[in-house]
């Protein structure tokens, strides 16, 4: 039974331009030696230079045995707008002034994101993919493998580079296998893409 295996993880850290920082490339160069041993089929990434970035400097470690492109569904976006009912109270001034026509987008790209990635793989063979993309595209991903309404994808954050493992077989619910898992970067460069706070 083939099983689609999805390697997902946020860009590096970036500036306020989006530009990546030394911190980002240092994420994205331990995140390609981490999986640098899988047999990777294709590297996805964001039309966005952060993910762009991070997609090249990771495939130095992959020696260019995979083809490197982009997939529009990738990019940074709201996938799903709550009802007022639903949203909780500190998310209300993020989603103030949020047109319907911006939400009806967001859906769509939701929608294409899942269509594309989140299925078991088309062929007889397993499929491994690498994707840089953001946080909340990964949260909407997380969200669609566990069937959990779709407000839920508030409040599942990742960090630059942390990595998320989830797979794809006919005929059963998808596994995930890691969730914004670390353990290839050293202590300061962890926790980085979050609010400033003591971390663990």
């Amino acid at each position: 039974m083939a099983t689609r295996h999805l390697y997902i993880a946020r860009h590096g850290d970036a500036d306020a331009l989006g530009v990546l920082t030394d911190t980002g490339r240092a994420q994205a160069r331990l995140l390609g030696r981490r999986l640098a041993h899988l047999p990777v089929d294709a590297v996805w990434h964001s039309p966005l230079p952060r993910a762009r970035d991070t997609a090249r400097e990771l495939d130095i470690f992959l020696g260019g045995t995979a083809p490197v492109a982009e997939a529009a569904e990738l990019i940074d976006h709201i996938p799903y707008v709550p009802t007022p009912e639903e949203t909780p109270p500190s998310w209300i001034p993020f989603f103030d002034g949020y047109r319907p026509e911006e939400a009806a987008a967001g859906d769509d790209i939701a929608r294409s994101l899942t269509a594309r990635f989140a299925t078991p793989p088309d062929k007889e063979e397993d499929v491994h993919e690498i994707v840089i993309t953001h946080a909340y595209p990964i949260a909407w991903l997380v969200r669609d493998a566990l069937d959990a309404p779709p407000v839920r994808w508030l409040g599942l954050s990742s960090a630059n580079t942390g990595l998320t493992v989830i797979e794809y077989r006919p005929g059963g619910p998808p596994g995930i296998a890691m969730y914004n898992d670390m353990s290839h970067l050293p202590p300061e460069l962890r926790w980085t893409g979050f609010p400033g706070t003591p971390r663990p």
